[in-house]
């Protein structure tokens, strides 16, 4: 049996402190836990510390997609990304051509939709110049500057390749194609630091390489520009450290029996990864993609404290009633939570532990609960099923939390590793790290 099943423990919120109301003024739920993202693959914070023990790009990858090698990639093929979608118009410059339309690559134009299903093309000011036929290729031989704000959050942007405005009734959307390499230079800069150690931003480009092709495709596009898919910063994001990684494994993918696997990763494990099927429910088990556990990674986060109001507003429409209590049911092996009942005065309701943390907020979904009688008496301390595990794949007991029998809150050291920039938080929609040195987390394609 994979995971932690525990003993129903709740962690009760009103009633387990009804008998001790004279003590405590206010009930504060604190929150500790580890990591930052899904949990499932190669963690960039800790692929950053395996590189700087010395570890190689394939050693790396191998360490986290278990039984896995290096191998080649079909031959590459035009990788097509969506920048944004939804725009009343589209302003860009550096093009040479819109259609079959000669343009001055140093002046700036507009798209808009027409009533006729047509594009508008116009100039800076506003000057109608032509009606093009939609979709509306946008094309030069150097990287054309898009504009405004991309999914990525990428302001005025430039990008190799071509542009496809598309029209979708009155708005647009725009369509960055390019080569899959060219595309992966805007990815690796994106998703990990370019002064990481080099075999770390090698197995960035490998993991990022396989992730590309092994996607399925979307509605008229391949992958989005943002962590929905992955962090793509375009031609303005490239770096020589990151570029150089890139050329450095050009064609190399991760493979399992001899076939590309899709590579899952994140920002930081916190010092172990988690089971696929216990993350991304409905997903098979994967051998690839079972917990490891990551020596060098230590990545905390909290105590995050709440009101029981305010956990209880955040848990609206997930709460039958008024939360009482929180019972962690189930613990994968890392030991993210899986499951958790939430207990509230009209009924329990069953949650997954990726609602549960998109609900209250959290960085990942390795969580432990306890009750405070205020902020100010936090007690030191860790829960016991929370510690960094020292194996993985043994089922262990509840230990229910830490502390007094009024709920003692637990504190865990706070990683301070290497400065960096900061990726797109969350990942469910694989939104990448907030406040750790990694970049965005990739989740499941949508």
């Amino acid at each position: 049996m994979v995971g932690w099943r525990h003993a129903a423990i709740p962690l009760a919120l009103f009633a387990a402190l009804a008998g001790a109301a004279s003590a405590l003024a206010t009930p504060v739920l604190v929150i500790d836990g580890a990591g930052d993202g899904h949990g499932v693959g190669m963690s960039q914070t800790g692929a950053e510390g395996l590189a700087l023990h010395g570890y190689g790009a394939r050693e790396i990858l191998a360490h986290y997609y278990t039984g896995t090698t290096v191998g080649r990639a079909p031959a590459e093929g035009a990788i097509s990304v969506l920048l944004q979608s939804g725009l009343r118009s589209v302003v860009f410059s550096g093009a040479t051509r819109a259609g079959a339309r000669p343009l001055a690559g140093a002046r700036t134009y507009i798209a808009r939709a027409a009533a006729n299903g047509e594009i508008a093309l116009e100039s800076e000011r506003g000057r109608l110049l032509s009606y093009l036929p939609a979709p509306l290729a946008i094309t030069s031989r150097v990287p054309i500057r898009f504009d405004g704000a991309a999914s990525s959050g990428v302001i005025d942007g430039r990008y190799r390749g071509s542009l496809e405005v598309v029209a979708s009734g009155s708005r647009l959307d725009v369509i960055n194609h390019l080569g899959l390499e060219a595309y992966l230079r805007g990815v690796v800069p994106a998703e990990s630091p370019s002064w990481w150690p080099a075999a770390e931003l090698q197995a960035q480009a490998i993991a990022a390489r396989g992730y590309a092709i092994a996607s399925p495709p979307q509605n008229g596009f391949d992958l989005y520009g943002d962590t929905r898919s992955q962090a793509y910063g375009g031609y303005g994001a490239e770096t020589a450290a990151t570029n150089a990684a890139v050329s450095a494994t050009t064609g190399e993918v991760v493979t399992y029996a001899g076939k590309p696997v899709i590579t899952y990763y994140f920002a930081s494990s916190g010092g172990a990864t988690e089971d696929v099927q216990d993350v991304f429910y409905g997903s098979p088990a994967e051998p690839y993609l079972t917990g490891v556990l990551d020596p060098y990674d230590a990545t905390r986060f909290g105590p995050i404290t709440m009101s029981v109001a305010r956990a209880d507003r955040r848990l609206r429409g997930l709460v039958d009633g008024t939360l009482e209590a929180i019972d962690v049911t189930r613990r994968g092996v890392s030991p993210r939570v899986v499951s958790a009942n939430l207990i509230g005065s009209g009924g329990t309701t069953s949650v997954s532990g990726a609602t549960l943390e998109a609900a209250l907020r959290l960085p990942s979904s390795w969580d432990c609960f306890t009750v405070s009688s205020s902020q100010a008496s936090l007690a030191s301390g860790w829960d016991r099923a929370c510690e960094r595990p020292t194996t993985l794949g043994t089922p262990r007991p509840a230990t229910g939390p830490t502390g007094s029998t009024l709920g003692g809150a637990v504190s865990p050291k706070h990683y301070s590793g290497p400065g960096g920039s900061t990726g797109t938080s969350g990942t469910r929609s694989a939104t990448g790290s907030s406040g750790t040195s990694a970049g965005g987390a990739v989740g499941p394609p949508p």
